[in-house]
């Protein structure tokens, strides 16, 4: 008889299956009564601009300057015969001090691999060239 009540307790302890799932079907089922009405999406552009776009043609696509770079500014300032002092390369880059320094170490030495030389006159400010520019 003790094994009878054993097998009993343990069937009493254990969810049946059909109980757990009923309960959460329960739950899943219950809806909402609100209903949220979306609002229709508005257009970004105004009233004015879409007739003044229906009657302009299609801009037809300019041909722009070439776009030339602080780092080409620099390396045409640093291959000209005199080179360039930190000031004038300051002053075409709109670049602190430090930053004309650092892309002459980091670019110009060692990315690009020019070989950087400087000199400097009695009386004069230091100038800075490179020796060759690769491709010329």
């Amino acid at each position: 008889m003790s094994t009878l009540s054993l097998e009993n307790s343990r069937e009493s302890a254990a969810p049946t299956k059909g109980s757990a799932k009923s309960s959460a079907l329960r739950r899943c089922k219950v809806t909402s009564t609100t209903v949220v009405a979306k609002k229709p999406t508005r257009s970004v552009v105004s009233k004015s601009e879409k007739g003044a776009a229906a009657k302009m043609p299609p801009k037809v696509e300019e041909p722009r300057g070439e776009h030339v770079t602080k780092q080409e500014r620099m390396l045409s300032l640093l291959s000209q015969p005199d080179g360039a002092s930190i000031a004038e390369m300051m002053q075409v880059t709109d670049w602190q001090q430090h930053s004309v320094r650092g892309f002459l170490a980091g670019t110009v030495k060692r990315k690009l691999g020019f070989s950087l030389t400087t000199s400097k006159l009695v009386g004069d400010v230091r100038r800075y060239r490179i020796e060759t520019r690769r491709g010329c």
